[in-house]
């Protein structure tokens, strides 16, 4: 379906606002915050500051994850109505590991515009300041809270060869560590930025061996930015015996190696085994 978005019909604005410093704002959002009848925010009172630090004065409708999919016919009616809304997360893009997506949807299903501001978020300074290949990257979110959930999850981020950026909290940050240390390994590449645009902001780059030993108290909002698995263009030049030699200099005992390898080429372990200890059939 094809679809003007400018076509002054009734809209859905997505506005990015500041991560951290207020002054991280573009004009064009600020000027759609006033040009809007009504905004769904995440939270009001937050929403509520950052308006009033810009002497903008609008009708707030509180918008999250639990209340969302209620709040679709509200938008509904509104659009249908002949105002154009807004839709604000607390921090940053909507939609972006925020809520949003659902309204977002419900507009687009119902035929009504919507129009997505560029504006803050935080994965892109950590991106950026990394010091680590930014092309390709894969961005993947939260890590899930549950240790055996997230261990499961960095199984599959581990042979991805873009750079993984994934968003942390604080009192979690070092048991992810140790999870990326022993199922990504020890010599990948690594920044850590907490309370990126904010006065207390800090980069931390290294390997996430020497992360991992620094033993940081982080606080506040965390972007992880890690180094893709080279390995897994490398092996495909290399012989069985010579992959299952990276996961051992990669810290990996020969078993645990030989497991990964027969995983990786879509062998049987025993197939591997045999290869690697010169074991002929006869």
């Amino acid at each position: 379906m094809s679809q003007k978005s400018y076509d002054n019909s009734p809209t859905l604005y997505l506005i990015p606002t500041p991560i951290g410093n207020m002054e991280d704002i573009t004009i064009r959002a600020i000027n759609t915050l006033k040009k809007v009848d009504v905004i769904f925010c995440e939270d009001t009172r937050v929403t509520g500051e950052l308006l009033k630090y810009y002497d903008i004065k609008k009708k707030l409708i509180s918008s999250h994850e639990y209340n969302e999919a209620k709040n679709k016919q509200k938008l509904l009616e509104y659009l249908k109505n002949g105002f154009n809304v807004g839709l604000v997360s607390d921090r940053g893009t909507p939609i972006i590991s925020d809520p949003g997506y659902t309204l977002s949807k419900c507009a687009i299903e119902n035929g009504y515009n919507v129009i997505s501001l560029p504006g803050a978020t935080a994965l892109i300074p950590a991106l950026t300041s990394s010091g680590i290949s930014p092309m390709p990257f894969y961005y993947y979110g939260f890590l899930n809270s549950k240790d055996s959930e997230r261990r499961k999850e960095l199984e599959y981020l581990k042979n991805i060869d873009a750079t993984l950026i994934i968003y942390e909290a604080p009192h979690r940050i070092n048991k992810t560590l140790k999870d990326l240390e022993s199922i990504l390994g020890k010599n990948r590449k690594i920044c850590i930025c907490r309370e990126i645009t904010k006065k207390y902001e800090e980069i931390y780059r290294g390997t996430i061996e020497e992360i991992v030993k620094q033993n940081n108290e982080y606080k506040g909002e965390i972007v992880i930015v890690i180094e893709g698995n080279k390995k897994v263009i490398e092996y495909k030049n290399l012989s069985v015996e010579e992959h299952v030699n990276l996961y051992i200099e990669d810290s990996k005992n020969v078993m645990e190696a030989i497991k990964i390898v027969a995983k990786e080429r879509g062998m049987k372990k025993s197939e591997v085994y045999d290869i690697y200890h010169k074991i002929e059939k006869k």
